[in-house]
C-alpha cells in the first residue's frame, strides 16, 4: 500500500468548507487510513493508502466528508509517481526555480478540455504565460497571481474540469512528504 498525495478544492478559503486541519487529519485517519500528515492549513493532505484506486479512494473520502464533516469539496488524488511526473512535465522550470511561489499547477480531477486552452489564454493578462499537460494546468504569474483574472472559477468553466491551484513551493513540499 503506497501514499496518496491529496489536494482537496476550496477547502478553508475565505471561510468557505471550513474544517481545522487537525480535524481533517483525524478523519481521514478514521476513515481507515494511516501515516496521516498535512501541509498547513488548505487542504494539503499525505496519507498510506489502502491498495484500491485514487478514484475509489476520492470517492469514499468525498462522500464521509459531506456527510461527517459538512465538508462538500472535490478530493482530488495522485499517487507520488503521478505527482513526479506532473513535477517532471513542468514547461517553465527556470521560472518555478526564479519564482516558486508566483508559479501556480491546477490540479484537475478529471482531463480538462486541452481544445479550449485558447479561452483560458484569452483572459490572460500581466504577462502570465500557460501550459496545459495531462491533468495539470501550470501557469506564470510574473505580477502575482491575486492581481489576475485567471481565477480559478474562470479556468474551471473554460476547461470544463474542476481543479485546484497550488504553488510551486507547496507542490514540492506535498513531493517530498509523499517520499518519507
Amino acid at each position: 500500500m503506497g501514499k496518496i498525495i491529496a489536494v482537496l478544492r476550496a477547502m478553508n478559503l475565505g471561510g468557505h468548507n471550513a474544517v481545522p486541519i487537525g480535524r481533517l487529519r483525524q478523519f481521514v485517519t478514521d476513515e481507515g487510513f494511516a501515516d496521516v500528515a498535512s501541509y498547513i492549513a488548505s487542504g494539503n493532505l499525505v496519507f498510506t493508502g489502502d491498495g484500491r484506486t485514487t478514484d475509489a479512494i476520492s470517492a469514499q473520502l468525498e462522500a464521509a466528508s459531506a456527510e461527517t464533516l459538512g465538508l462538500k469539496t472535490d478530493w482530488i488524488l495522485r499517487t507520488p509517481a503521478e505527482w513526479m511526473a506532473m513535477i517532471a512535465a513542468s514547461p517553465f522550470p527556470d521560472f518555478a526555480k526564479a519564482s516558486p511561489s508566483k508559479y501556480l499547477v491546477t490540479v484537475f480531477k478529471t482531463d480538462p478540455d486541452p481544445k479550449r486552452l485558447t479561452e483560458v489564454e484569452a483572459i490572460a493578462t500581466l504577462g502570465e504565460e500557460m501550459k496545459l499537460v495531462g491533468r495539470a494546468l501550470y501557469i506564470c504569474f510574473p505580477e502575482g497571481a491575486g492581481k489576475s483574472k485567471l481565477a480559478g472559477a474562470a479556468i474551471e468553466k473554460r476547461l470544463g474540469a474542476r481543479g485546484t491551484a497550488r504553488n510551486w513551493n507547496t507542490v514540492l513540499k506535498l513531493a517530498e512528504m509523499a517520499e518519507t
